[in-house]
């Protein structure tokens, strides 16, 4: 869905002369949006450029803050092509980006991002490509790409200063989540754990504090009891609501992939213990998994054993070689026949 179809408007910035002409000349036009034509027509007749482009810049944000997405994506429209430089069509861009966050358009957003990275190309300083960092992420989230969402706020943990998009603890929530459901062990207990912006703001978040330590420290009884609880705040998340169930499902591959590292075999009854949960409920969970491919372990009904499937890493290399061997050995017997012929 574009912006437009949401919307059930069709972009006409040139037809917002006409509007801003009638608006000025009504007697009960708000305050502010009169100063803010009376400040655009001084800039009309002094043929001040620079003027008239920020003047449309402030008349879209008046609009944008009122919700009137329209009139907002207009004056935005007509300030890019009075842009001059790639500073100001980036931030413009930005706000482009911000519209299609308010009524979630990822048209619009893809469109927009995709601008915003060709922008960097040609220039744009480091504090413009620090905000970017955090609206592409929050673009991924949308996308599903939790990975690179993960490390876009990796990259601006020490630095994070979007904070018209959400306040620096939902920038951690954001980050630890998408961490923990992406990213390496390792990464997570060098980039996470021990980050410092993390550890001054998690102690004020006690169910993500508790979430993440309980994974990490394999305490999977309190993992699966704070689960619980990051369950309702994902699907209440603007941005990871609609992914809530993914979100979910990903996360319990991650622990109990987690728990079965540990072990080359380990009985359904101690594994449903460690998680506090019912045998038969671990028995679905797992079997599902199997079956997906997600996790490298087979279950043993008769025995009530789960075995661990540790891939082979040189028998896969070996088959890798014998297969790309065999493949170059056909494409030399052809060229070899076509040079007889």
């Amino acid at each position: 869905m574009s912006l437009f179809k949401s919307l059930s408007i069709t972009p006409a910035p040139e037809k917002e002369d006409e509007k801003r002409k009638a608006e000025a000349e009504q007697p009960n036009i708000p305050e502010r949006l009169k100063e803010l034509y009376s400040s655009y027509k001084d800039a009309e007749d002094n043929y001040n450029e620079q003027g008239i482009r920020d003047v449309l810049i402030e008349i879209g944000d008046y609009f944008f803050e009122q919700n009137n997405l329209e009139r907002a994506v207009n004056n935005f429209l007509l300030a890019y092509n009075r842009a001059g430089t790639s500073d100001i069509k980036i931030d413009i861009t930005l706000k482009l980006i911000l519209v299609g966050f308010r009524i979630k358009d990822l048209d619009l957003l893809k469109k927009q991002v995709e601008q915003a990275n060709y922008l960097f190309e040609e220039g744009g300083d480091w504090e413009r490509k620090n905000r970017f960092k955090a609206y592409e992420a929050c673009y991924l989230m949308l996308i599903r790409d939790f990975k690179q969402a993960a490390l876009n706020f990796l990259d601006i943990l020490a630095t994070f200063n979007s904070t018209e998009l959400f306040s620096f603890q939902d920038f951690i929530k954001y980050t630890v989540l998408m961490s923990l459901v992406s990213l390496e062990r390792a990464s997570i207990r060098s980039k996470v754990v021990h980050a410092p912006e993390i550890l001054s703001v998690i102690r004020e978040m006690p169910d993500i504090q508790q979430f993440l330590d309980s994974l990490f420290k394999c305490d999977y009884k309190k993992f699966f009891h704070s689960f619980v609880k990051m369950m309702d705040l994902v699907a209440q998340d603007e941005y990871l609501g609609h992914h809530a169930r993914f979100w979910s499902r990903e996360m319990r591959v991650v622990a109990y992939s987690q728990f079965l590292e540990s072990y080359r075999s380990v009985t359904l009854q101690s594994m449903a213990e460690s998680f506090g949960v019912g045998l038969d409920f671990l028995d679905k969970e797992l079997c599902e998994f199997i079956s997906l491919g997600r996790l490298a372990c087979k279950i043993d009904k008769v025995n009530g054993v789960i075995e661990s499937c540790r891939p082979d890493t040189r028998s896969s290399y070996y088959q890798n070689i014998v297969k790309h061997g065999d493949f170059f050995l056909n494409r030399l017997q052809k060229l070899a026949r076509m040079m007889d012929v």
